[in-house]
């Protein structure tokens, strides 16, 4: 059983030089590890890719939460759940058949995560929610860590949750961009169960305590 509050430190703040060490410097404080795939076409920026995700699954027991910041995730996302990722989330935005895609990546071994951008609307997608098993909502625009949070996305946050809460649903409602410890209870208040935090764990002194803070500010919540 997962807990009821889902703490995702990010390996994009992370050491790319020593990821395997800082994987294991949150092990037994981390639910999941976070992993950020840009590919410098959906987004500016490029990071890591498979063979990395790869290399890096034998070397820790942590599910994997992997976050496909690409173009063409039909293409690309069957391979990380084949890979061993627990969760896979691909942007609403990159793909125009968003049911489908998470049936393909079930049927690979993962669960699905459906990503919406700063930018977008997240109306349109709540019919979409009893497809998938995560809903990530960018708390900041995509492609860039270390970005200030932005208070107005909760909205977002909290229209998810109403839809999840009135229809029943068991589907993680997961936060990605400046959570720390003074934004992180606001993001829960609005509904939020999972929370990607870079910065905020890999930039402090000791990671694993860094996350035990959050998370007890996070279920200090309701």
């Amino acid at each position: 059983m997962e807990p009821s509050q889902i703490i995702a430190p990010s390996i994009l703040a992370a050491d790319f030089a020593r990821l395997a060490e800082e994987v294991h410097a949150i092990e037994g404080a981390a639910d999941w590890v976070h992993v950020d795939v840009m590919d410098n076409h959906f987004v500016p920026n490029l990071t890591i890719g498979l063979p990395v995700v790869q290399s890096l699954r034998k070397a820790t027991s942590i599910p994997f939460d992997v976050h496909l910041m690409i173009t063409d995730p039909e293409r690309w996302a069957p391979g990380y759940a084949e890979a061993g990722a627990y969760n896979v989330t691909f942007h609403a935005e990159a793909t125009d058949d968003p049911v489908a895609l998470a049936k393909t990546l079930r049927a690979a071994g993962a669960k699905a995560g459906l990503a919406i951008d700063r930018d977008t609307s997240v109306e349109p997608y709540l019919d979409l929610l009893p497809h998938v098993d995560t809903v990530l909502i960018m708390t900041i625009k995509a492609g860039f860590g270390g970005q200030k949070f932005l208070p107005e996305t909760l909205d977002k946050v909290r229209a998810v949750r109403r839809r999840i809460t009135a229809d029943n649903l068991e589907v993680r409602l997961e936060v990605d961009g400046g959570i720390a410890a003074d934004t992180i209870e606001q993001a829960a208040e609005a509904g939020a169960d999972a929370f990607v935090a870079g910065t905020a764990v890999y930039g402090a002194q000791n990671p694993a305590e860094a996350i035990r803070k959050l998370r007890a500010l996070a279920g200090g919540v309701g």
